[in-house]
């Protein structure tokens, strides 16, 4: 340690002017670094002791709450869910961050004021400005980031969930319709091309999938429903096919009272008198948009059993899309799902079903956390549904507990069922084992693939003995 007593005057006074300008420099630093870590702080021991109290306290209940709620959501997964879906609490928290970050800037450049940065050294004060800069710029900027994420995720809420009635399970069980059709002038919506009931477990999740074919004729409406009054004998116009119920529907909007969407409500009422079973919830997938998705979560892998063609029936083959297991963009799965060159209506059907079950098990929390804005424009774009917000955490629980387990389908098409004159009662007996098999009830044995089947457009099996992943107990064993 040097002796101030042994230099001369002049040197003393630099000596203790330096060790002065140090302790200025490490006092402005530690103000921006209490800043840092405990906002308010800095203002409560150096400056306004007021602002830092108030700032100090808003800063300890953040961290009280984030840790409840973290808590909470530790305990029971649907509450991260619940929160996640009520646009009320979105629109609060999208204002908060915006004010944090407001406020916890304006605290650091208080924090370098009370520093009193005129009375540092040029080298010290360029530290300490570059420093402050840094800080205020990365904290609100992160905020403000935060901010954003939390915008379209709320308008990703308001844009795909709807106003419909909250329903109950019946006899355990969701009923989901699912429709498909593709997006063009006058197109999307109006003739779906997709038809499948979604029939979950309301508590393990277990799914299975019954597909409707589009050229069904002869069915009977759900029992008191309106188009069931229109047609007490079933849809058996001439030409009348179930993807036409929608457009049939949309023609005779008067029947339908205020109802935004009466070909997906006739389409419902229609799914229910063929499958005898309730329907909660329907939703409307694009399948034009569809491609998006699988892009925004980096594709999904599908075994592809021979070659499928890109374009046909009525347009140029442009390429196709080759056999073996490979990761799919969102273009060659939209292709793989929805080719019928070459193929059958029955055959894609089996080929859509192996779509769902792969994104179901390949779409994790983490793909969606990294990939969330374009997944967010991606779902906007492509997804419809009635499902209420407040019915949003109960069917993402369902879906992760979904995942891992085996998803069993029922295809209602050749040669299980005559799509020009099926046996309605058939119909529901198939489904009602179905289910039963499913939940563990059912006496009936587990359909297992033929070695050495065949494979007809892309699915194992032909239209004459039936496509496997159509009626499958283990839809992955089938893809």
């Amino acid at each position: 340690m040097v002796d101030l007593t042994a230099l001369p005057g002049h040197a003393r006074s630099a000596s203790v002017a330096e060790r002065a300008a140090r302790v200025r420099f490490r006092r402005a630093l530690a103000l921006m670094a209490m800043t840092l870590v405990a906002p308010g702080s800095a203002q409560l021991v150096a400056g306004n002791r007021r602002v830092g109290l108030i700032a100090l306290r808003i800063w300890v209940g953040t961290l009280v709450v984030g840790a409840v709620l973290l808590l909470a959501m530790l305990l029971d997964r649907r509450v991260g869910f619940r929160l996640a879906t009520n646009i009320d609490l979105l629109l609060l928290l999208w204002l908060a961050l915006i004010a944090g970050a407001v406020g916890w800037a304006a605290l650091f450049v208080d924090a370098w004021r009370i520093g009193r940065p005129l009375s540092l050294r040029i080298q010290h004060r360029r530290a300490v400005v570059g420093l402050n800069g840094l800080l205020c710029f990365g904290v609100a900027g992160t905020l403000l980031f935060g901010a954003h994420l939390v915008s379209i995720h709320r308008d990703f809420v308001i844009a795909v969930f709807g106003d419909g009635e909250v329903t109950d399970a019946h006899d355990g069980r969701y009923n989901v319709l699912l429709l498909g059709g593709d997006s063009g002038a006058g197109r999307w919506g109006l003739r779906p091309d997709s038809m499948t009931v979604a029939s979950i477990d309301a508590e393990t999740g277990r799914t299975i999938l019954i597909g409707l074919p589009r050229n069904m004729a002869n069915f009977p409406f759900a029992e008191g429903s309106v188009m069931a009054e229109e047609f007490p004998d079933g849809f058996d116009c001439e030409g009348c096919y179930l993807n036409g119920v929608s457009t049939w529907a949309e023609d005779h909007t008067d029947l339908f009272g205020d109802s935004d969407t009466p070909g997906i409500d006739a389409t419902a009422m229609a799914v229910e008198g063929i499958t005898g079973l309730p329907i909660n919830y329907w939703a409307m997938v694009n399948l034009a948009g569809f491609k998006q998705l699988v892009d925004a979560v980096g594709g999904v892998t599908l075994n592809v059993r021979q070659a499928i063609p890109v374009g046909g029936l009525g347009d140029d083959v442009t390429g196709y899309i080759q056999p073996g297991k490979q990761k799919l963009n969102g273009f060659e799965a939209l292709w793989f799902a929805r080719a019928r060159q070459g193929s059958d209506d029955y055959s894609r059907m089996a080929r859509q079903k192996c779509v769902m079950n792969a994104m179901l098990q390949q779409i994790s929390p983490q793909s969606v956390l990294t990939n969330f804005g374009d997944l967010a424009q991606a779902s906007s774009d492509m997804f419809s549904t009635n499902l209420p917000p407040s019915e949003a955490d109960r069917f993402i629980d369902l879906a992760l507990k979904a995942r891992g387990q085996k998803m069993s389908t029922l295809s209602l098409v050749p040669p299980l069922v005559n799509t020009g004159n099926p046996d309605i009662d058939l119909i529901h007996d198939k489904v009602d084992e179905a289910i039963d098999r499913a939940e563990g009830d059912g006496d009936g044995p587990s359909r297992k693939r033929k070695k050495n089947a065949s494979v007809t457009g892309g699915s194992i099996g032909s239209l004459s003995e039936g496509y496997a992943a159509n009626q499958a107990d283990d839809l992955a064993a089938a893809c």
